[in-house]
This record gives C-alpha cells, structure tokens and sequence, in this order.
C-alpha cells in the first residue's frame, strides 16, 4: 500500500506543474493582476501567510513576466519536460521528504539508491568495476579525482599537506581544445600554481587538428620528468566542446600507463557507449581511470546531476578525496536519476541517445548535397556532432571576381556571415538546437549536436527539414550580399566626400556609409553635432521607406559612430541607386537644415527690408494720388467720380531666398512661386514599375522569397525626400510631387516653411499695396488709407 505522503507528494508536484506551465492559467485582472505584479517584490513579509497555490501563482507571475510586459510570447529556448522529467522532479521533493526518515532506515535506503544507480550506470556505459560520484557541477567530479590522485601518488599529503608537493611540483594535462577555463579552474579548488597545468598542442599535420598531439605529450612530458616534476593526471577528450572530435583514447591510455599518469576522459560522445555498435575510438574510454557523464542533457532530465565513474581500490583515499561520504543524505542526489533511470528503463535510454545520433546523420547526409555549404565531422558514419558552415569557395563561385577588394579581412567577414546564419537559423528553427561556435582553425561555424540539445528541446526529424529549407532560404542572400559588398564599396567612394565608406569586417551584411556634412567655417564640436544629428535622421528616414532592406545603427558593441549600416540584400538590389538615395536624402537634411538654422537671421532683415519697402511704397502713393484723395470725404467722392488705377504692387517674402519679390506674377499666372509642378516627376522613380519596390533592378529576380531576404511585393515609392522635412519615402496616396534640382535657380523649402512663407506674403501685401485680390480684369477700389 503506497504511504499517503508519498502519494500527496505526487499530486502536490503534478498541480505545481500544472500552474507554473507557460499558458496553463487565465491571466489574472484587476486587484489580483496587482498582487503579483513585480512592483509588489520586495515587501513585508505577510504576518498571516498564504496558501500553496498563491504562492505558486506568484512563482508563476516572476517567470513570465517579462512575456506579459512584452505583451508576446518568449523566444527563449524552453526545455521540453516529459513524463521522465516529471519524474526527476518527484525525485527532488521525495529526497526531501526521505531525509527525515530515522538514520537507520535512512542509510539502508540511501545505500540500495546509490548502489543500483551506480550498477546501471556502469552497465550501461561500459565501465566495469566502477564506483560512481554525483554532483551538481559538472567539474566537481574531476577535482575530486585529482584529490584521489594526489593523495594516492603523495603518501605524505595526508599529514603534511601542501609542503609534500614542493619536492616534486605535480602537473596536469590538457588538450588544447579542452573546455575553456577548466584547468585554471582545477588549479584554484586544488592550491596549485598555473605551473602546475600544461596545455598540449592538437594536430597541426597529420590527424584530427581538434586531437592533442600524443608525439608532443611524450616529449612535454619527459622534459618535466627531467625537470623535477610529477606527471599526475591528462584529461582527455571524448568529443570536444566545439568540433566534437575525440582524442585517440588508446594510445592515450598506453602513455599514461607508461609514465603511471591517471587518465579521465570526457565529452558528449561518451553518450554512444550505451549503443550496440561503437566505434573503437569511443570503447576506448571504457579503460580510463575515470570519465564524467553528463546524463541529464542526453536524456532531457531537468535538474539531474553529473555522474563521475572512477575505479580505485582503497575506499579510505576515496573519502579523504571527497569521492564517498558517511553522511546519508549525500548519497540522496543519485535519487532524481534513480527515479528516472527505471522509468525510461534500458530499452529507453538507448532509444533517446540512437534518435539524437540519428539526427546528426539526417542533417549531415542533407548537408552534402548541398553545394553552398561545407561541413566537418570527424567521421561522416558515427559523428554525433556536426559542423557546417558558409565556406570561403563560395565567395569566388557567386562574385565572379567582385570580391577581390576585400581579401584581406576575408576570414573576418565570413566569421560574421557564419555567425548571422547561425543566429538566423536559431531564431527562424529554435527547436533545432544549432547553435554557433568558434573554432581556431575553421573559424565560426555552426554546430549541431543533438545529444546536448534534441531530448531537452524535443527535436525531431521535423525540425532538421525547417533547417534545412530555411538554410537554402538564407544562403542565397548571403551569397548575394557578398557579391554585391565591393559594388557598395565603389558606389560610395563615387559620391565622395559627402559619403565615407567605414570598414566594418564584422558586419554581416552590405556594407556601412556615413554622410559627411560641409564643415566650412565649424569647429571640430560644432561638427561632431552636426555628423551625429544628420546621421541619425538620415537612418530615420532610410528605416521609413518603402523597402525589405535593414538599416541600423551596427552592432550593439561597435566600434564605429555615427554610422548607416546596411543589411542584407537579394541579387536584384540595384546598388547605385541605393547610394545615390543615401547621399540625396542626406543631402536634402543638411540643406532643410541649415536653412531652419538661419531662419531667423533671414526672418529679420525680410522685416527690415519690408518696412523700408512700405514707407517707400506709402510716399509713392502720396505722390501719385495727391493731397485731395488723402482727405476723407473729400478723397472717397473723388475716387467715386474718378476712380484711381495705382502703379503700386504688392510683395511677396521668400523665406527659402530671403528676399521681397513682386506679386505680379503670381496674379498674373495665379500661382504661388517657388512651388514645384505636381506634372514633373522624380527621375528615379519615374522608372519605377507598379508593384515594384525601391533600389530593385527592373525585371530581375524571382516571385517570391523567404522572409528573410529583401525581396517581396511592395508599392511604387514616388516621393522625394526634398518635399517633407522628415524625408520619409511612403507609398503615396496622391499625384507624385516633384524631385527638385538643387541646382536650379529658385530655391524650394518645405512645406511648412512654404506656408509660413504665404502668410508673409498675404500680410506684405495688406501693407504694401493695400488692395484686395480680384479677378484678373476687374478694378481694384483703393482703400483711401
């Protein structure tokens, strides 16, 4: 009969699951929104306390609130939780409700968890007459391996400590392409200087270039034999953090023999020792000292330790290395694995590692017949990791030599191409896992490794057929953008000096420019304000037109200020036109602005030069209509009888000239000068097809394209920057105004500044000339002022 502790202990996990899951309750309203609400952490802690599912609904609310303040779902990859995870989690709330058992029930039952797990472990992965270590971080094995080790080859350690070892200073090895900061690591839980760590070189001729070198381990390590110093431990690989390449693990373990050195291997591929069929290169390991696991990756178990198998016949070092403990509860960790190890049961096990090795098979064969794509394994039948990437030789095939002015910084730019695919692939397929690595010799590539990633996120084969359609979305544009970065190049330094091409190696996309403004008669301050404020509209407006292309400001660390960076681009993208709208739409801003900064001063002396011209225009009259018509009764009888034709005409001030002209053809023609013909029409995109976007060759290209290309069905763009101060290019809903030529005669401003210009005009006029507007061949009645 099961204990009804045990029992609640089940439901109590299986309901806290249910309200912690993402979409698993209705969002709350009102007063009960505002309870759980962030701005109400930290507070008081409540004096009469609250029930498990308040509490859990606040777990709840701290997890997705984010998701709900972004109003979106999250793009964070979630660890896909089946029934075997749940059961991992049982593990830890039962391993809670064990420890308060009496002690001699507590060690009997402690000691049957920590015996069949070990005995499984050690089945399952070949590794005979092993004794098992778990622990939470995946290093702790290994430091407590080398606290066996030194303790076994130093007799004396055990009562005088750390003197022993300056006799005969111990030293470690590791590959060169071991995990990243694991030997500075051991270093420090040990006492050990960084003397005490040597790094052995890979291949750099024959074999693997991610395999240590053994011809270089022999010779470093008889030149510290020579030296004074112990040979203690090599750490060896069995899939390396980033290729996923193992080291030749026998002749590994013969040196070790050879000089009495302690071998531990580890890696993902150990994974494959549980399969029918492994290679020699893996079975090898089964003969280390030691090697760490790391079951809950490969089997999708949340929060299960690793595991440390070891062999050592003297129990007593083993405890004083912290390897075994005499404290029951200890031994409690193995319990989620042990839990979760007889629910998946052997046949289970071995079924999750065979479909991620599956997997990796899948895409690689994918992979091959794909010609814009290279990719490394270390060996294409039983590789469980494979890497791809988007290769140098693709540069030369698309460009048909426009590629050349770049090769010097080559390897930078296709690092940050790789690096984008990679991104790009993450973001569009999370499921798939891929994720992005760098590598010393082949550079950024993309790695996929299943067992690290398919049983947690739930990959199936699904997943590799997104990958792989949209990887032949994305290398297209890619190798388009990369044909097209040297015509960006030359484009820009045509319109020099008001473009300056920036070098940017590590953008993955066409190329970045920036505007350079007239810097006639300003100080280096007055000019840096002046860059800074153009190009930042200018981005303003390049982001507001009617195009896929992607402008930003840069990567979120770069190095370069001030800068337009352009996206990536389709084969049809027409270059010249692209820059020609970059210098044209900055153009435009530096003269709207310089012309709003001079306003005022222009503003005033119109006002001076206005009131000159009326007390002018006011004596003329006076001359030309005599004394008797100023009279007021006497003038309004004379104009009665004899109505008077005045020689006078009114004015009109041009703000964008700065100047009083005459009104008399603008009555004459009944137009407002200096505003552009709605007839003319921009010459760029006059050539513009229906249905047809900006910066596109006419004609090129095809139908469609994913979503992460350039190319896509837009509207005719027809509006030129120089007729709004914004400068945004938008599908335009009327007639088309006109491109202005800057170099025309007749200076055209804004719009609003072109209103605030008739609105001079009109009140110029009322004071100048007095009149009225009538239509053409009619009188106009003096007012007798």
């Amino acid at each position: 009969m099961v204990d009804s502790t045990f029992a609640q202990v089940g439901k109590n996990l299986s309901e806290a699951m249910r309200i912690l899951g993402d979409g698993q309750r209705e969002p709350e309203t009102g007063p009960e929104k505002w309870r759980f609400s962030r701005t109400s952490i930290p507070g008081p802690l409540q004096g009469d306390g609250q029930d498990v599912a308040t509490i859990l609904h606040l777990v709840h609310n701290l997890i997705h609130d984010e998701e709900e303040e972004e109003d979106m779902p999250s793009q964070h990859r979630m660890q896909h939780v089946g029934e075997q995870g749940h059961m991992a989690l049982l593990g830890h709330s039962l391993a809670a409700y064990i420890s308060v058992l009496d002690r001699e029930r507590l060690r009997k039952l402690t000691t049957r968890i920590l015996s069949d797990t070990t005995l499984w472990l050690c089945r399952l992965f070949r590794y005979e007459n092993g004794s098992a270590y778990f622990h939470e971080d995946d290093r702790d094995g290994l430091v407590k391996v080398c606290r066996l080790v030194i303790n076994a080859r130093y007799e004396e350690y055990a009562s005088e400590g750390y003197s022993v070892l300056s006799s005969r200073q111990p030293v470690i090895y590791q590959s060169a392409s071991g995990r990243s900061g694991l030997g500075q690591h051991l270093c420090s839980q040990l006492g050990l200087p960084l003397s005490s760590l040597c790094t052995v070189p890979c291949n750099t001729i024959f074999g693997s270039q991610h395999q240590m070198d053994i011809a270089l381990l022999d010779k470093l390590i008889k030149e510290d034999i020579e030296t004074g110093k112990l040979p203690l431990l090599l750490i060896a690989n069995a899939g390396t953090p980033g290729a996923g390449h193992t080291d030749k693990l026998a002749r590994l373990k013969d040196l070790c023999d050879q000089y009495n050195m302690w071998l531990h291997v580890e890696g993902v591929n150990l994974a494959t020792l549980a399969l029918g069929q492994v290679t020699s290169a893996i079975m090898a390991a089964s003969r280390s000292d030691s090697m760490t696991l790391t079951p809950g990756q490969w089997l999708g178990l949340p929060a299960v330790t690793a595991v440390t198998l070891y062999r050592h016949e003297d129990p007593a070092l083993s405890l004083a290395a912290g390897l075994t403990s005499s404290q029951p509860v200890a031994k409690l960790r193995a319990l989620p694995l042990w839990l979760s190890l007889q629910y998946l049961g052997h046949s289970g096990i071995v079924q999750k590692i065979r479909h991620a090795t599956a997997l990796s098979q899948q895409l690689l064969q994918k992979l091959k017949a794909l010609a814009s794509i290279k990719t490394s394994v270390e060996d294409e039948l039983s590789s469980p990791v494979v890497l791809f990437r988007f290769p140098q030789e693709m540069i030369s095939a698309s460009s048909g030599g426009s590629g050349e002015g770049y090769c010097a910084g080559e390897k930078e730019v296709l690092d940050a191409f790789n690096r984008w695919l990679g991104e790009q692939l993450l973001q569009l397929v999370p499921n798939s896992g891929v994720d992005v690595v760098e590598l010393e010799d082949e550079g950024t590539c993309i790695r996929f490794s299943p067992l690290l990633t398919a049983a947690v996120l739930g990959t199936q084969e699904e997943n590799i057929e997104d990958l792989m359609e949209k990887l032949s979305e994305l290398v297209p544009v890619m190798c388009s953008t990369m044909c097209l970065r040297q015509d960006f190049r030359e484009e820009t330094h045509r319109h020099s000096p008001s473009l300056t091409y920036i070098e940017e190696l590590s953008w993955p996309g066409l190329g970045a420019v920036r505007y350079e403004p007239r810097a006639e008669g300003m100080d280096e301050s007055r000019r840096k304000q002046e860059l800074e404020k153009i190009n930042s509209e200018l981005l303003k407006k390049l982001q507001d037109l009617d195009t896929d292309i992607i402008f930003s400001t840069g990567p979120e660390f770069g190095t370069e200020e001030d800068c337009i960076f352009v996206g990536m681009v389709t084969e049809d993208v027409d270059v010249s036109e692209l820059v020609d709208t970059v210098a044209a739409l900055g153009r435009d801003i530096e003269e709207n602005g310089r012309l709003l900064e001079n306003m005022t001063e222009v503003v005033r002396k119109g006002i001076l030069e206005a009131e000159l011209q009326l007390q002018k225009a006011n004596e003329e009259k006076l001359i030309e209509e005599g004394m008797l018509r100023q009279l007021p009764v006497v003038g309004s009888v004379l104009n009665w009888f004899s109505p008077f034709q005045s020689s006078i005409k009114g004015r009109t001030f041009n703000l964008a000239a700065g100047s009083l002209d005459s009104t008399e053809t603008t009555y004459s023609t009944k137009a407002q000068p200096g505003r552009p013909s709605l007839q003319e029409s921009p010459t760029s995109s006059s050539k513009k097809h229906p249905g047809q976007r900006l910066f596109r060759r006419s004609g090129a290209g095809s139908d469609s394209f994913s979503e992460t290309s350039s190319i896509g069905p837009a509207e005719e763009t027809t509006r030129e920057a120089s007729t709004t101060p914004s400068g945004s290019i938008h599908p335009p809903a009327s007639p088309p105004a006109p491109e202005e030529d800057s170099r025309t005669a007749e200076v055209v401003v804004p719009e609003n500044i072109q209103e605030s210009s008739v609105q001079v005009h009109t009140q110029l006029e009322d004071e100048v000339a007095s009149e009225e507007r009538q239509p053409e061949g009619q009188e106009v009645e003096q007012s007798g002022r």
